[in-house]
C-alpha cells in the first residue's frame, strides 16, 4: 500500500532556542524541539506511523479486515486516527475516562472508536483494559502496543535524534525529555549516544505518582513501559505538578509558545540542568522536546488550579 504525501509532513519539525526563561544562565543554550509542527499535532505520529507501516507491512494490520487497538493518554490516538482515515483502517482506542475533551474530540472526528478506561487508574488502567479485550478477541484486533513495540523508539532513533545532531550543527550537550512510553528519549537517546557518547541523556518523570502532567509517567508506581532502559539514561529527574503547569504558562506569556502540561514540566526540568550547569560554570547546548499544544488542555478539569490563559 502506497502512502498518502501527508505521510511524509511526519519529522523534520522546528528547533526553536528559548531565550527569555534562559537569560539567567549565560553560556548555556536552551532549545526546544517543536513537536507540534506534525500532522497529526504532536510527536506522537513519528511513532505511530512507524508502528503502523510495521502492521502494513508484515500483514498484521489489514485495511478492512481488522482493527488498530490500543491503549493511550490521547496523542497517540489522534495519531492512529488520522492514519487510519487516510489509509482506510478502522482504529479503537482506549483511554481514560479523565483525558482531556480535546484529545477525545478531535479522535472521534477522524473516525475513531473510543473506549474509556478507569479515570483514577491512568494510563495503567487503560493498559490493562486494551490487554483484555485483545485477550477476548484477539482476530478482531491489530494491537501495535505502544509501550513494548520496538518500533515506537526506532521512529525516533531514524528521525528526532539525527534531527536535534543535525539542527544543533552536532553541537548538542544534553537531551532532556519527558517520559511517558520513554520512546522519545529511548530512541533518540540511543542515536546521540552513538553520535558522541558524552551527550547526555536525562529523563524527566512526574515527582508525584498521582499528578497532573498527562502523558507522562512516574516510573517508580506504574507499569514499565517493555521499551524502557533505565540503564541508558544518565540521570532522571523529578518535576512537580505545579512546575510543569507553571512553566507551561510562562511559555506561553514570555516566549509566545503554547506548550501542554508535559512540555512545561520538560522545560522546568531542562532549566534545572542549565542553572547547574551555569553554578559550576560550564557551558552547554540543552535540548529539550515539546510533545504537543497547550490548546489540547484548555477545557477546566476537576483538580485544575483557577487562572486564565
Amino acid at each position: 500500500m502506497s502512502l498518502p504525501v501527508l505521510t511524509s509532513r511526519v519529522g523534520n519539525t522546528p528547533l526553536r532556542r528559548i531565550e527569555k526563561l534562559a537569560t539567567a544562565f549565560p553560556g548555556v543554550e536552551v532549545h526546544a524541539k517543536l513537536e507540534f509542527f506534525n500532522p497529526g499535532g504532536s510527536v506522537k505520529d513519528r511513532a505511530a506511523l512507524q508502528m503502523v507501516k510495521a502492521g502494513l507491512a508484515s500483514g498484521a494490520l489489514k485495511p478492512g479486515t481488522n482493527t488498530l487497538i490500543d491503549s493511550t493518554s490521547g496523542n497517540t490516538g489522534v495519531a492512529y486516527a488520522w492514519l487510519g482515515a487516510a489509509l482506510g483502517f478502522k482504529v479503537a482506542l482506549v483511554m481514560p475516562a479523565n483525558v482531556s475533551i480535546a484529545r477525545k474530540q478531535i479522535s472521534l472526528a477522524y473516525g475513531a472508536e473510543l473506549l474509556f478506561s478507569d479515570p483514577m487508574e491512568g494510563s495503567d488502567g487503560a493498559i490493562r483494559h486494551v490487554r483484555k479485550l485483545v485477550e477476548g478477541s484477539p482476530q478482531k484486533y491489530f494491537y501495535p502496543d505502544q509501550y513494548s513495540n520496538e518500533g515506537n523508539p526506532q521512529a525516533h532513533y531514524e528521525g528526532t535524534g539525527p534531527e536535534i545532531y543535525a539542527q544543533t550543527g552536532g553541537r548538542v550537550t544534553h537531551f532532556i525529555c519527558g517520559m511517558g512510553t520513554t520512546g522519545t528519549v529511548m530512541g533518540a537517546g540511543r542515536r546521540l549516544k552513538e553520535y558522541r557518547s558524552d551527550i547526555q541523556i536525562i529523563g524527566v518523570e512526574p515527582l508525584e505518582p498521582m499528578h497532573g502532567l498527562e502523558g507522562l509517567k512516574h516510573m517508580d508506581t506504574s507499569l514499565k513501559p517493555g521499551i524502557y532502559e533505565p540503564a541508558a539514561l544518565d540521570e532522571k529527574l523529578s518535576v512537580s505538578t505545579d512546575e510543569g503547569w507553571d512553566m507551561a504558562e510562562r511559555l506561553a506569556r514570555e516566549e509566545g509558545l503554547l506548550v501542554g502540561y508535559s512540555g512545561g514540566a520538560a522545560l522546568a526540568g531542562t532549566l534545572k540542568v542549565a542553572e547547574r550547569l551555569h553554578a559550576e560554570g560550564r557551558p552547554g547546548v540543552l535540548v529539550t522536546l515539546f510533545p504537543d499544544r497547550a490548546d489540547r488542555y484548555f477545557e477546566p478539569r476537576p483538580w485544575a488550579r483557577s487562572y486564565a490563559w
